[in-house]
């Protein structure tokens, strides 16, 4: 697949700004804003749980899907930034942090709904034409998967 040189210099505060504080409402729920946010050529670069690595989730509604998936199993979850954003040219980088209340249906968990958990990470987002068009997420999954009790 040819890669978009279009790119992005994020050199302007309210489109950085913006950005991020789409990114934030998906994360946080509100999935209003995805197609003016997130490219609709996105691309997600993770480890997935089920052992993926993330080419599958593709495109706004693709995000969105997988953000909704990962929110089903909480309640009150809530993505703040901790650290960010720092930016250099095309790329924007955050330190997040995640609590919420855990409800059920995590695979593996056998902690009781209603256990309250907290896990961080680092997102480092690639812009072109002022959206999101790639995703790259770290995030100390080890802490929410011993929180709730996941054995391997």
């Amino acid at each position: 697949m040819e890669q978009d040189t279009r790119t992005t210099t994020v050199d302007d505060p309210p489109t950085c700004r913006d950005l991020l504080a789409g990114w934030m409402s998906l994360w946080n729920g509100d999935y209003a804003l995805a197609q003016q946010v997130v490219a609709p050529d996105f691309r997600l670069h993770a480890a997935l749980l089920g052992g993926g690595d993330g080419s599958a989730v593709r495109g706004p509604e693709g995000l969105v899907e997988w953000i909704a998936q990962t929110r089903a199993a909480f309640t009150e979850l809530v993505f703040s930034v901790e650290v960010g954003p720092i930016v250099e040219r095309d790329h924007l980088a955050l330190r997040w942090v995640a609590v919420g209340t855990y409800h059920a249906g995590f695979p593996g968990a056998t902690a009781p709904s209603g256990t309250a958990v907290r896990f961080t990470g680092t997102d480092t987002l690639r812009l072109a034409r002022d959206r999101i068009a790639e995703y790259w997420v770290n995030s100390d999954m080890h802490v929410l998967l011993a929180t709730l009790g996941v054995r391997p």
